[in-house]
């Protein structure tokens, strides 16, 4: 069985790169790589890439995964050190989570933001 080292960064496709590299760094993704369509954002060493539909070669309308919403079953799990901190500045920066912090069944407290195309942020604090 061949031994796996880590987990490095995901791709997801959005509709407006302008958007989402707006709201990814006002979360504060430190941007990376930029290309036509393409842009690489960063959490210390894990990597998003954000693929603008129509931007990547060899993608066609018949080829594009059809699923209900972008990220459909994908939650991407950022932990901050005080949650109640990251929900007030998200607040602030005039984005809307789904719901306050609360405590999940892990016993973490956390609260649940949508991206611009729907991919779900989970901010969590170590209980």
């Amino acid at each position: 069985m061949m031994k796996l080292n880590s987990i490095s960064g995901i791709t997801c496709y959005v509709e407006d790169l302008r958007r989402t590299s707006e709201f990814y760094q006002a979360l504060g993704f430190r941007p990376g790589k930029e290309a036509p369509g393409r842009l690489t954002c960063y959490v210390n060493w894990f990597w998003v890439a954000f693929v603008e539909h129509g931007h990547d070669p060899g993608e066609e309308l018949s080829t594009r995964p059809q699923l209900p919403g972008n990220g459909a079953g994908l939650f991407t799990h950022i932990k901050v050190d005080d949650v109640g901190e990251a929900y007030r500045s998200v607040l602030a920066a005039g984005m809307k989570p789904d719901g306050e912090p609360e405590k999940s069944p892990s016993g973490n407290r956390e609260f649940i933001l949508r991206d611009p195309d729907g991919y779900t942020l989970v901010f969590f604090g170590k209980r």
